[in-house]
C-alpha cells in the first residue's frame, strides 16, 4: 500500500470523528435548546424567584350565645434568612460580621444572641424560607428595624395575625393554647399537609378542632435580588381563614363557676385547711349534654404561649408546687367519688337484690357484719336509728351500704358476678365519657381481675376481700372518678335513663357566620341498666338531701328547688404515730336544678378540703344562674 493511500485512510478516519464530534455536540445544543429549555429556565428563575406562603387567619371560638372566647389580632413579626454556620451551630462559631448582626438583631428585639441563632440555624424549614425571629413585636421596635435596614441585611418585617384572649384566663382549660407544630406532630399522618412554621392548638377545644381552625395557606412568588432580598411581588394567593366555632360553654355560667372554686378554696384555707390548692367544676345541661361550664383550679393564661413560651415560665407552670395550673381537673384528674357513689349503690340493690323503699336498716353507729373482730363505722358514730333507703341517701348513713357490699360479696363469693362493677360500668364510671375534648382519663372500677394484676409483684394483696366490696358500696377504696365522670352519671336520673354524650363543640360556622354544622343531643354508646322504680327511688332520695339532709344547711332558703348529693372522699392518709386517719379529704357535691324541671346539673369538687365546702360553691353557681343576690353560704357537712 502506498503512502498516499495510507494518508488518505488517516483523513477519513479523522474526518470521521470530526463528524461525530460534531454531530455529538449539535445533538447536545439541541438538547439543551429544544428538550431541557424548560428545565433550565425553571432553574433561571428559581435564581431569581422566592415562593413562599402567607399564614392564614386561624378560626375564632365563641361561647353559645356568640361571644368572643378567642379572637385574632394583627402584629408583627420579624424574619431573616436562615444563617450557615460551618461547625455547630452556635455564636462562637459565627463570623465577626455574622456575630455582630446576630447581636443587633439580638439587642433590638431583647433576645439572647443564643435565642436568634438557635431560630435561624433550624433546618425544619426550607433553605430559602425565612425564620421566624420574634412575633408581636412593638411597634416602636420594628419602625427601628425599618430605618435602619441597611444594619439589618436580609430582615423583613410583616403583619401576622395571633391569637387574643378577651377574658383573659376565663376558660383557659376549655380553650387551650397554641404553639408551633413539633417534628413528632409533622411525622404524623394527621399533619401531613401542614409546614413547620405553622401554628397548631396543643390542648383543648384548639387541639380537638385543629383541622376546623386552622385555614389553608395561601403563596406568593417573589422576585429576590443576588443577595435574596425581595425586589417585587410576582404572583399571590390569598388565604382561606379557618372557620370559626361555637362552643356550648355559657361566658357568665363559666365566670360564675370559676369564681365559685376561687371562693370555696379560700373559706377553706381560712378554716385551716392549708393544702386545699384545686378545684374544679362542671355544668351541664342534662337534657342535652351540653357543657355550659368547665373549670379547673389552679389556672393559667393562654396568651403567655404566643411566640413560644420562655422556658423559666414553663418551668414554674409543670412545676409541682405551682400545683399544676396546666391539668384540665374536671376531667383529668380522678377521685374516689366517696358518697356521690350511693345513687348508684341503691340502683344496683333495687335491681339486682330486689330491695325497695320500703326496705329497712338499723343504724348503731357501728356495723359488724363480717364478724365482731372487724367493726366498720359509720360516719355518725352515735348511730341514725332506723334508716330506710332514702334516709341511707339523705343522711349519707354508711351502714345500709355496708350491708349491701356484704351482700354482694357473698353472691360474688358464690357465682363470680361483680354486680356493684357491672352497675358502675353501665352508668359511665370506668370509661371515658367520649367528651370532645383532649385528655380525659378514664376513672377506675376496681374487680378481681384489675386487684390480681395491680398487686403482681406482692402475691400477699392479690386476692379480692370483703373488705373491698364494702370499701367500694361507699364510693371509697380503689374506686376513681373525675369530676365528669360524676355529672355525666348523674343525668340518667334527669332523663328518666338516657345517658347523653357530653359535648362542648355547638356547631360550625364560616367567616360571614353562615351554619356549616350544628350538633345535636348525642346518646351515649353504653347505656345504664336501671329501672323505673331505681330512678324514682334515687330521685325522691337526691331531692330530700337539700330538704332534709346533709346538703340542707348549704340551700336553705334557696328560692329554687334543688337535688344533690354530697360526698367527701378520704385521701388515706394516717398519722403515722397513732395510726388515725387526718382530716385530710375531698369534698364532693353533685346536683341538679330546678328539681321539679332539671335544667341544670352541676358538680363541684374541692381538694383536701372538709365538708361543707363543695356544696354551697354549687349553690352560688346556681344563684348566677337563676339570678338570685346573694353572697357566700357558710356551711358545715360532717357526713362522710
Amino acid at each position: 500500500m502506498g503512502v498516499d493511500s495510507v494518508v488518505n485512510k488517516r483523513l477519513l478516519v479523522l474526518g470521521l470523528v470530526v463528524l461525530a464530534i460534531g454531530v455529538v455536540l449539535i445533538f447536545r445544543l439541541w438538547t439543551l435548546q429544544i428538550i431541557q429549555h424548560e428545565d433550565f429556565q425553571a432553574r433561571a428563575d428559581s435564581n431569581l424567584h422566592r415562593v413562599t406562603t402567607t399564614q392564614a387567619i386561624r378560626g375564632r371560638i365563641f361561647d353559645r350565645e356568640g361571644r368572643e372566647l378567642v379572637t385574632n389580632r394583627p402584629t408583627m413579626a420579624v424574619t431573616a434568612p436562615a444563617l450557615r454556620i460551618d461547625g455547630y451551630e452556635d455564636f462562637d462559631n459565627l463570623t465577626s460580621s455574622q456575630q455582630e448582626w446576630v447581636q443587633r438583631l439580638a439587642d433590638t428585639l431583647d433576645l439572647t444572641t443564643e435565642d436568634v441563632v438557635n431560630r435561624l440555624t433550624t433546618t425544619r424549614e426550607g433553605p430559602l424560607e425565612l425564620r421566624l425571629v420574634a412575633i408581636d413585636v412593638p411597634m416602636e421596635t420594628v419602625s427601628y428595624i425599618v430605618e435602619h435596614n441597611e444594619k439589618f441585611e436580609g430582615v423583613e418585617v410583616e403583619a401576622r395575625a395571633v391569637r387574643e384572649y378577651p377574658h383573659g384566663s376565663v376558660a383557659a382549660h376549655v380553650l387551650g393554647y397554641t404553639g408551633g407544630v413539633s417534628d413528632a406532630e409533622l411525622e404524623s399522618e394527621a399533619f401531613a399537609d401542614y409546614l413547620p412554621s405553622d401554628i397548631v392548638g396543643k390542648t383543648g377545644v384548639e387541639r380537638s378542632f385543629e383541622h376546623i381552625l386552622q385555614g389553608v395557606r395561601g403563596t406568593r412568588t417573589l422576585e429576590v435580588n443576588a443577595q435574596g432580598r425581595m425586589q417585587r411581588v410576582i404572583e399571590e394567593t390569598d388565604p382561606t381563614p379557618g372557620q370559626d366555632i361555637y362552643l356550648t360553654i355559657d361566658l357568665y355560667i363559666q365566670k360564675a363557676a370559676e369564681e365559685a372554686l376561687r371562693e370555696a378554696l379560700r373559706v377553706a384555707q381560712r378554716r385551716g385547711y392549708t393544702d386545699a390548692q384545686g378545684a374544679s367544676a362542671v355544668v351541664l345541661d342534662p337534657n342535652t349534654g351540653a357543657v355550659l361550664a368547665l373549670a379547673s383550679y389552679p389556672t393559667y393564661y393562654p396568651g403567655e404561649f404566643i411566640g413560644g413560651i420562655p422556658q423559666e415560665r414553663w418551668d414554674e407552670l409543670v412545676d409541682p408546687d405551682s400545683n399544676f395550673p396546666l391539668n384540665n381537673r374536671a376531667i383529668s384528674s380522678e377521685y374516689p367519688p366517696a358518697s356521690t357513689f350511693k345513687s348508684f349503690m341503691t340502683v344496683a340493690a333495687v335491681d339486682r337484690l330486689g330491695w325497695n323503699s320500703s326496705t329497712t336498716f338499723v343504724c348503731t353507729g357501728t356495723w359488724t357484719g363480717f364478724g365482731d373482730q372487724w367493726p366498720w363505722r359509720c360516719w355518725l358514730r352515735t348511730g341514725h336509728g332506723g334508716t330506710s333507703l332514702y334516709r341511707a341517701n339523705y343522711d349519707s348513713c354508711d351502714i345500709p351500704f355496708y350491708e349491701m357490699g356484704r351482700h354482694f360479696h357473698h353472691r360474688w363469693y358464690a357465682d363470680g358476678e361483680e354486680d356493684i362493677q357491672e352497675a358502675a360500668r353501665s352508668f359511665g364510671y370506668g370509661r371515658r365519657t367520649g367528651i370532645d375534648l383532649p385528655g380525659e382519663r378514664q376513672g377506675r372500677v376496681p374487680d378481681a381481675a384489675w386487684k390480681y394484676e395491680w398487686n403482681r409483684d406482692f402475691p400477699e394483696y392479690r386476692q379480692w376481700i370483703a373488705g373491698d366490696t364494702v370499701n367500694m358500696s361507699i364510693g371509697q377504696g380503689d374506686m376513681l372518678a373525675t369530676p365528669l365522670q360524676v355529672a355525666y352519671s348523674h343525668i340518667p336520673f334527669v332523663t328518666g335513663g338516657t345517658a347523653l354524650r357530653p359535648q362542648v363543640l355547638h356547631s360550625i360556622r364560616d367567616s360571614r357566620g353562615e351554619v356549616i354544622r350544628e350538633m345535636q343531643p348525642e346518646e351515649s354508646e353504653h347505656q345504664p341498666e336501671v329501672s323505673d322504680q331505681a330512678v324514682e327511688i334515687v330521685q325522691d332520695s337526691l331531692r330530700l338531701v337539700v330538704t332534709r339532709g346533709t346538703g340542707r344547711p348549704a340551700f336553705r332558703g334557696f328560692p329554687v328547688p334543688v337535688a344533690g348529693k354530697t360526698g367527701t372522699a378520704e385521701t388515706g392518709r394516717r398519722d403515722p404515730v397513732t395510726g388515725e386517719r387526718d382530716r385530710d379529704s375531698h369534698n364532693w357535691f353533685v346536683g341538679y336544678a330546678p328539681a321539679n324541671d332539671p335544667q341544670y346539673l352541676a358538680v363541684v369538687m374541692t381538694e383536701h378540703s372538709d365538708g361543707g365546702i363543695a356544696t354551697p360553691a354549687v349553690r352560688q353557681i346556681f344563684a348566677e344562674i337563676f339570678d338570685v343576690e346573694e353572697g357566700w353560704v357558710d356551711s358545715v357537712d360532717p357526713s362522710r
